[in-house]
């Protein structure tokens, strides 16, 4: 017995160190310049009734449109490591138009709701009357509506919208906003201005993959708690190692303005047999205030907070109307999907927001990040236009790619030595299925969420470096 406790504590020893990252080693590299290729999945709903909505208040009508499917190519740029055991770096993104999995092509053309004009009606409601009726003069002038006609690759990565020309020439200039054009996906196609400084795993494996500051900052602003605050998780693809059932995992990423709280699942199996843990959010994490009291931090402004299913994250946008949740309305109130004809009900299959980790070495080896985004108007007193069209979205799907056999056999060896010193220390040989992994709960073909590659060459955009 003595043998074996100080066997299995020489192998976590291994893995520690195996994982820490150190400039020049192996798990460095592979962090630094990801060997997978995960892809994005976008689906648009398009209005295929946008004049009778806004002439006869018809119930809108959407065509889900997708998926437009991007390889995204990962590296991290300027990386610096400090003697406190942590590493700073900028996130570089590089976005290809994959055709051959796509429904068609990016100059396909769609009706949305008019976001910038949308949000600058919604942002005027307070405001005095006469501002309010000089901004609807303009509108009119200007010919703004409430829908506009853009190809697929228009909104994603930008267009010129008449609202940002004007402000670029008559909003003073520490109220600009920091773009001339608008697109969902605007000036994320490069390497990112933002600094993140994350924990290497020296001094401390506990903190392993963690931000520790981003942009120099360890709490975000907008909140009226440090928890709520709070930017200590990860950047979704390292963790800290050694989890139980137990951990509760957090996700950040600049846009969705928040740490994301992920719970264990299930076990599955992904990538050559490995054992993993699914790990997904809370049912109660986007639940209203009244449902879960400990997501009052997220509505400074006091009510009307955000209705149970949604996530407000305007204090990240400028201000703008723009609410997350899940595709399809999942985990919110059914009504807000049937207010709208044509979106199916939600199936937490294709829907679920989730991680798979490798519990021993805290390694992502598969995710879909879904995320709907919402954007919730009301009409202003003297501009009628305005209307209210709380179901804008655009889910996104994430999928990681297979992960290659260097860390495969790593991740095989971390989840095997140890079952074996256990089956040792009772005197008995292990049995094949060792791995005591149930997989009732699995799907049929449920293993790894790999995304197949078409030969064909995917088209490039011009990426955005500041």
């Amino acid at each position: 017995m003595i043998v074996v406790i100080f066997f299995m504590s020489w192998v976590k020893l291994v893995i520690n160190h195996e994982v820490t990252l150190r400039d020049g080693s192996q798990a460095f590299g592979w962090w630094a310049k990801p060997p997978v290729e995960p892809s994005i999945k976008v689906y648009i709903y398009n209005v295929t009734n946008a004049d009778e909505f806004l002439n006869n208040g018809s119930k809108p009508i959407v065509d889900e449109l997708g998926p437009y499917v991007y390889i995204e190519r990962w590296e991290k740029k300027n990386i610096t490591f400090h003697d406190n055991g942590t590493v700073s770096f900028h996130q570089e993104k590089i976005y290809y138009f994959d055709e051959s999995q796509s429904v068609g092509i990016e100059d396909d053309v769609v009706v949305i709701p008019n976001i910038p004009m949308l949000s600058a009606t919604s942002q005027s409601k307070h405001a005095a009357r006469f501002l309010r009726l000089a901004m609807a003069s303009i509108m009119d002038i200007l010919k703004i509506k409430p829908f506009v006609e853009v190809s697929v690759g228009q909104l994603l990565w930008g267009y010129e919208d008449p609202l940002l020309k004007l402000a670029k020439d008559v909003v003073p200039k520490e109220q600009k906003l920091p773009y001339e054009e608008f697109g969902l996906m605007y000036n994320k196609n490069g390497t990112s201005p933002d600094t993140v400084t994350m924990f290497t795993g020296a001094g401390d494996i506990t903190k392993y993959g963690l931000i520790d500051k981003f942009n120099g900052r360890s709490k975000l602003p907008h909140y009226t708690s440090d928890v709520c605050n709070s930017v200590e998780a990860s950047d979704g693809s390292i963790f800290p190692p050694h989890m139980t059932k137990n951990t509760t995992i957090y996700i950040f990423d600049k846009d969705l303005c928040r740490r994301l709280p992920l719970v264990f699942e299930k076990e599955v199996v992904g990538s050559d047999d490995i054992p993993a843990y699914r790990f997904t959010p809370p049912d109660d994490v986007f639940a209203s205030v009244e449902e879960n009291p400990e997501n009052a931090c997220f509505c400074p402004q006091g009510p009307p907070c955000a209705p149970s299913g949604f996530f407000n994250v305007s204090l990240c946008q400028f201000d703008s109307p723009v609410l997350l949740s899940f595709p399809h309305f999942y985990m919110a109130n059914d009504s807000y999907r049937t207010a709208f004809e044509g979106i199916s009900p939600p199936d937490p299959e294709k829907h679920k927001f989730y991680i798979d980790v490798q519990p021993v070495m805290g390694t992502a080896m598969a995710a879909k990040a879904r995320v709907q985004i919402n954007l919730a108007v009301s009409p202003s007193r003297g501009h009628q236009t305005g209307g209210y069209f709380p179901g804008y979205h655009l889910p996104d799907h994430m999928g990681l790619s297979s992960l290659p056999k260097e860390m495969t056999n790593l991740m095989g060896l971390a989840t095997s030595v140890p079952p074996h010193s256990q089956g040792w220390s009772f005197g008995g040989p292990i049995l094949p299925g060792w791995r005591d992994v149930d997989h009732s709960d699995m799907a049929v073909g449920e293993r790894s969420q790999q995304v197949e590659f078409a030969a064909s060459t995917p088209r490039s955009h011009k990426p955005n470096t500041p």
